[in-house]
Formats: C-alpha cells, sequence, structure tokens
C-alpha cells in the first residue's frame, strides 16, 4: 500500500530543498557577477570568501597574484592581512590575561621594564588594546614612512626609538589609532612568554584551528602561493615599494588566505582558543565602536540591523576586509593586492545579497580616473574633468582616503604639482577632515609654497588638536 503520508513529506522535503539550493545557488550568481564588476572596473584584484554558518558560499580568485608571471589569484593564495593582525594580537593578550600571566588593569611598566617610566606607568594593557593609552602612531610619520621601512628592525629598539613619545592625550580619555600600541602589545608577549611573537601566534591561534597557510612575514623568506603587491598609478600595476616586515611586526605582519581566515572565524564561535567570558571582552565596544582589536559596529541593510565585528587592513601593496555578521554566523573575507579598491562597498554588496536585497551598482573611483587622466591629459585637463564627473553621481564615487592615495603616489613619484592639485581637490571635497590639510600641507611645502603649508598646517591642528605630526611640520616650517 502506498504510504502517502510518507510520500507528501518526503515530495515537500525534496521541493524546499530544491528551493534552498536554487536560492544559494541565484546568490553566488549574484556575487560573483557583483564581484567580476568591482573587478573589471580595476577597483577589486585579489581573494573572496563567503560563508554562511561555516560552509562555503563562495570562494574565487580574481586577477592576478603575479601580474609578469600571470599567476592567477585563489582562495588559496597568501596575502598580507595588515591591520587585520591585531585581533590576533589582542587574542594572544588575553590568551596570557586567562593564564594569569597579564592584567588587563596592568601598567605597561609591569610588563615591559625597559619602557620609559613616566610614560608606562600610566597607561593600561586595557587601553593599549582599545586604542584610548594616548600612544602616538609611528604611521603617522610621512618622514617615518618614506626613509626608515626599509630597515630591518628589533622590537625593542624600535620601541625605544620610535614608539616612546609623548602621549597626544591623557590615558582613557580619547580614542586614537596607534601601530605604535599594537607593537608594544607584541613586545610584551614575547617579555612575557619568553619566545617570540611568531612562535606564539604558531603554538597559540595557527596550529590548534589548522591555519596552515597563514604566518608571520619575514622579508628574507620566501613564501609558495604569495601574492605580489601592487600600486595603481596612472591607471596601470606597478610593484609596490618595499616594506621591511619587521616594521608592522604586531600590528600588521600577519599574512594569510580566505580560506584560512574562515578557520579563524569558526574558532571564534567557539572556547578553544577562548572562553566566552574573554571573547565578550574582546568584542564589547570601549570607545569609537572599538574593543580589543576589533571595530564592533550596527550596519542597516534594507529593513535590519546587523551586528558586524570587523576590522580592515591597507599595507604596502595589499589591503583587507574581514566581516563577521554574528548573529547569524555569516561571513565575508576580502583580500586585495594593491593598494587602493573599493573593498567596503565591494563587501557592503555581498551582504545585501546573503540578506535577499539588491547592491547597489559599482561605481567608477573618480581617483582611478583621475590617475589615469593625469597621464594622458595632464593635471589642468584632469581637473576640467573632475568637475564633471564629480556631479555625475550615478557612475562617479569620490573617497576621501582614494584621494589622498593617489596625492601621495603623485608626491613620491615627484610629480609634486600633480600632487598639490590632488591634495587641494581633497580639501574642497571634505573641508572639515584634518587629515586633508595635514596631507595638502605636505605637498605645499614640498613645492616650496611655505606660506601657504603653514596655514593648511594650522588648520588642521585647528581641527584635530592631536596631530602631532602636523605641530612638528608646523614647527619646523615656522623656525625657518
Amino acid at each position: 500500500m502506498l504510504n502517502f503520508n510518507r510520500f507528501f513529506k518526503v515530495s515537500i522535503f525534496t521541493i524546499l530543498f530544491a528551493v534552498s539550493a536554487a536560492i544559494s545557488q541565484d546568490k553566488v550568481q549574484k556575487i560573483d557577477a557583483l564581484t567580476q564588476k568591482y573587478f573589471e572596473l580595476g577597483q577589486f584584484n585579489g581573494s573572496v570568501l563567503v560563508a554562511e554558518e561555516g560552509n562555503v558560499v563562495f570562494a574565487k580568485g580574481f586577477g592576478y597574484a603575479d601580474i609578469e608571471k600571470k599567476i592567477p589569484n585563489n582562495p588559496d593564495t597568501k596575502f598580507r592581512l595588515a591591520s587585520v593582525t591585531k585581533q590576533f594580537t589582542a587574542m594572544l593578550i588575553m590568551q596570557l590575561v586567562e593564564k594569569g600571566k597579564i592584567k588587563l588593569e596592568g601598567k605597561l611598566s609591569d610588563y615591559l621594564p625597559y619602557y620609559r617610566k613616566d610614560i608606562g606607568e600610566k597607561i593600561t594593557i586595557h587601553q593599549i588594546l582599545s586604542h584610548t593609552s594616548g600612544l602616538a602612531n609611528y604611521t603617522d610619520s610621512r618622514s617615518f614612512m618614506t626613509d626608515e621601512v626599509k630597515n630591518k628592525v628589533v622590537p625593542k629598539d624600535f620601541i625605544l626609538k620610535y614608539c616612546s613619545e609623548e602621549l597626544v592625550f591623557e590615558p582613557g580619555t580619547q580614542w586614537a589609532y596607534s601601530n605604535s600600541g599594537y607593537f608594544i602589545l607584541g613586545a610584551v608577549i614575547e617579555e612575557v612568554t619568553g619566545k617570540t611573537y611568531e612562535t606564539v601566534l604558531q603554538e597559540n591561534i595557527f596550529t590548534p584551528i589548522g591555519m596552515t597557510n597563514s604566518g608571520l612575514e619575514n622579508s628574507e623568506r620566501t613564501y609558495e602561493n604569495k601574492a605580489m603587491g601592487y600600486t595603481s598609478t596612472f591607471g596601470k600595476f606597478e610593484p609596490a615599494r618595499f616594506l621591511e616586515m619587521t616594521i608592522p611586526f604586531s600590528a600588521g605582519s600577519i599574512y594569510s588566505t580566505v580560506e584560512d581566515m574562515l578557520k579563524w572565524d569558526e574558532a571564534l564561535y567557539t572556547e578553544k582558543l577562548l572562553t566566552n567570558a574573554s571573547k565578550e571582552k574582546m568584542f564589547t565596544q570601549v570607545l569609537n565602536n572599538y574593543g580589543y582589536g576589533w571595530q564592533i559596529i550596527e550596519q542597516p541593510i534594507g529593513d535590519k540591523k546587523l551586528k558586524v565585528i570587523t576590522h580592515s587592513g591597507g599595507i604596502f601593496g595589499f589591503n583587507s576586509l574581514e566581516t563577521r555578521l554574528v548573529d547569524d554566523n555569516k561571513f565575508v573575507m576580502v583580500l586585495n593586492n594593491f593598494e587602493t579598491g573599493s573593498l567596503n562597498q565591494l563587501t557592503l554588496g555581498i551582504v545585501n545579497i546573503l540578506y535577499g536585497f539588491e547592491p547597489a551598482p559599482p561605481k567608477k573611483s573618480i581617483a582611478t580616473e583621475l590617475s589615469r587622466l593625469i597621464s594622458e591629459k595632464g593635471i589642468e585637463g584632469a581637473v576640467t574633468d573632475f568637475y564633471v564627473m564629480k556631479d555625475n553621481k550615478d557612475e562617479y564615487r569620490i573617497s576621501e582616503r582614494e584621494m589622498n592615495q593617489l596625492g601621495y603616489i603623485l608626491l613620491q613619484g615627484g610629480k609634486i604639482k600633480e600632487s598639490v592639485q590632488i591634495f587641494k581637490l581633497n580639501v574642497e571635497l571634505y573641508p572639515e577632515s584634518a587629515n586633508v590639510y595635514d596631507s595638502y600641507g605636505e605637498a605645499l611645502a614640498e613645492s616650496g609654497d611655505k606660506e601657504n603649508a603653514i596655514l593648511s598646517y594650522r588648520k588642521s591642528i585647528e581641527l584635530d588638536p592631536a596631530n602631532e605630526n602636523g605641530k612638528k611640520m608646523l614647527e619646523k616650517l615656522e623656525a625657518k
């Protein structure tokens, strides 16, 4: 006798499974098409992985890991993570806290005896983790980023020379991103454990969760299947400047793959590396939506507000963006092997697709178009076209960061006149940004326009009284 009840249940299950598969396939196609469009517009060149509840929905490489050798990017291609490194450093610190070897409210001087006492006895590990310590940021120094980045360093010597400046604010009162702070945390880990940061990282995180394609980059080693880093200048890819990887250290020297980063994401839902109570501290906002090595935000998607735990990274030749949608265990990892790109817009588009909404169509980057136009028409022609593009908001988008990057590419390439014009445009676009006035001041000073450089630096400091680099540059200019 035919069991209609059983037949009905099996049929419904089959139909539901087919519908679910169709929806998943539709998502895959949309994610693929969206990412391909960003690639075609020159706004992405790298690898993407998207997962739901630990299951890979989409994983694919776009463009080349090595342009000269025509080696394509793949999901197992290794990229520099840049500041995404900070979450791993925060994890190692929290593991030591759980073992009773570090206290969050302990003073820096308790763990780094060679650090200057007047500051080390004022700031806590908690404040360094959350960027509320008041420590200056060594990468804010333009001269350092130009002149010192090729030199191999030892953590202690580097800290004493570059991470021991006067505090930029009273600890705990403000928030300011500090690579110096996270470099110092790496030294604390070494001092407390008696091991190198690299060894502790491998033993406490990478090996336990099987991140076999991740590590701390060493400039003297070669790595199989590692992407080359590029900068996009005048619409063309060129090799990025050399960076000695002891300099980013525990603030930015880890490399990984999108596949390994999924292992990391999944481990964070368990207590394999850290207890839930300690993870809760890591993922709790302190100031400026920042916890310990993570940014914690609410992202509106359609009629929803999603809790997002995220971090981005940018370093010579690479940038990265990690997005954890923790309420629904969804994960998006985007790794890019050139310095600019539209990772925020690409990721937001992918998240919209995951939640059943249509993504905003990609737009051309005005900074990218300007770089091409400068090569073809010269700076005057490019600026004329800029004002036409700026008003065409359906086709073009403007980014303060990308315009600033273009200005520095020009400045470092000796195209001072062009860089001044690009920074001037950025000031017009973002008149409330201290950073754009700081950059404009630097280009003006390089061009010999001391008077306007001083005015620009003064404006930058007015907008951001904590701008120590601006203060130093202003002091030099006014002393001449």
